[in-house]
């Protein structure tokens, strides 16, 4: 049976500035290291047959922190990189509340709504995530993989696991940086065994 380990990457400056990252970029925060060596510690005994991340530095930086000296092959893949946020990039929360009131409120209260200047809406996004989804299970028919990927990447997939709509992506718990979401992979289809889990993030605290 294939078991997919998902996670999201680690705290991010823009993170803690609540800025929207998108495609642009920030580099973790001392915690967010953390958060991802506490995961790799959490992870250590399973066996990964595949790890496929995101192509952006904050998740490569996270991948490298959770695999430390583990040598596996990390796949690369383009469509694991976050929803594109156009014009917003780089933006703080406020400031894009101030100058798309609408658009705002619908990006979180009406996801099946929102549709962003020069960017992606959730549809295209969750596209991209169901084609890496589909790759996987072609490629790997048993077996442990790790994904490390994106906030809206990972609501997308729990929206295909649960057979669910766009217009709820953003029930269920929210995903933190460095969450662990655990699927098993069958011809019956998900079984969603973690969502969203956080536990290993309080060894950062001891």
């Amino acid at each position: 049976m294939l078991t997919l380990y998902i996670t999201r990457h680690g705290e991010t400056e823009w993170n803690k500035e609540k800025r929207m990252q998108g495609w642009l970029d920030s580099n973790l925060t001392e915690d967010g290291k953390n958060s991802a060596i506490s995961l790799g510690e959490r992870l250590k005994d399973i066996q990964f047959t595949a790890v496929f991340s995101s192509p952006s530095g904050r998740t490569k930086t996270t991948t490298e922190l959770i695999l430390g000296d583990r040598e596996i092959p990390v796949h690369y893949d383009e469509n694991l990189k976050e929803m594109n946020l156009g014009q917003w990039e780089g933006k703080t929360q406020n400031s894009i509340y101030e100058a798309n009131p609408y658009e705002f409120e619908a990006f979180w209260d009406s996801p099946h709504l929102f549709s962003a200047i020069d960017g992606e809406n959730f549809d295209e996004t969750q596209a991209r995530a169901l084609k890496v989804l589909n790759k996987i299970k072609k490629d790997y028919s048993d077996g442990n993989v790790l994904i490390v990927t994106h906030t809206v990447i990972i609501k997308c997939l729990l929206s295909i696991f649960k057979n669910d709509y766009i217009e709820n992506l953003w029930d269920g718990p929210y995903i933190h940086d460095t969450s662990l979401t655990k699927v098993q992979v069958s011809e019956s289809g998900y079984t969603i065994l973690l969502e969203g889990d956080i536990s290993h993030k309080q060894l950062d605290k001891v």
